[in-house]
């Protein structure tokens, strides 16, 4: 019998270590009871069906939009004095960061991040759409370099065509007069 366990740990020891991560964004959604339990249940699954030793489990219930996150600070802190520990686990992107200062703290820690949720459909989609604002927001620029108005009219304008047959800006006859009497 010892010599089983014996050689059921010196295995266990030799696969890779991973630390799971979840998180939900406010009291309301842990307080429901669904989210962290199923966030658990489905990363320890994936660990043992991948060969992977759950080393340590961090929760957060607190948004991911600003960096300081308790748990996930914690986390890194063990994952940078353990280079044992190189994979970490979490059910999707948006659970582990939605700010770039974190994307870029976990970038540095050089872990094997494994998103069983999400897979490589998320990281496209992203970049999709921040390439997309990208370029909405480079097109508004240069609209407004020519003087182009390159949106709606703020409340007491509108939208007109000048002399030029660009798209500019002038007052409302209507609205202009109040919104002035607003501020007065």
């Amino acid at each position: 019998m010892a010599k089983i366990l014996k050689a059921t740990l010196s295995r266990d020891s030799a696969r890779k270590q991973a630390v799971i991560y979840a998180r939900v964004s406010s009291k309301e959604q842990e307080k429901e009871g669904f989210s962290i339990p199923a966030q658990l249940k489905l990363l320890n699954e994936y660990a043992a069906a991948h060969g992977l030793t759950v080393a340590e489990e961090y929760v957060d219930v607190e948004t991911a939009k600003q960096s300081g996150r308790t748990s996930f600070g914690a986390m890194v802190a063990y994952l940078r004095v353990r280079p044992s520990v190189r994979v970490l686990l979490v059910e999707k992107t948006d659970r582990l960061y939605r700010n770039l200062k974190d994307w870029v703290t976990v970038d540095e820690l050089d872990v094997e991040v494994h998103f069983p949720k999400a897979g490589i459909k998320v990281l496209m989609a992203k970049n999709y759409i921040d390439n997309l604002s990208e370029e909405a927001r480079k097109g508004m620029q240069e609209k407004a370099e020519q003087g182009i108005w390159p949106t709606v009219a703020p409340l007491g304008y509108r939208n007109l065509t000048g002399p030029d047959g660009k798209k500019i800006i002038g007052p409302d006859p209507e609205a202009a007069p109040l919104i002035g009497r607003l501020f007065e």
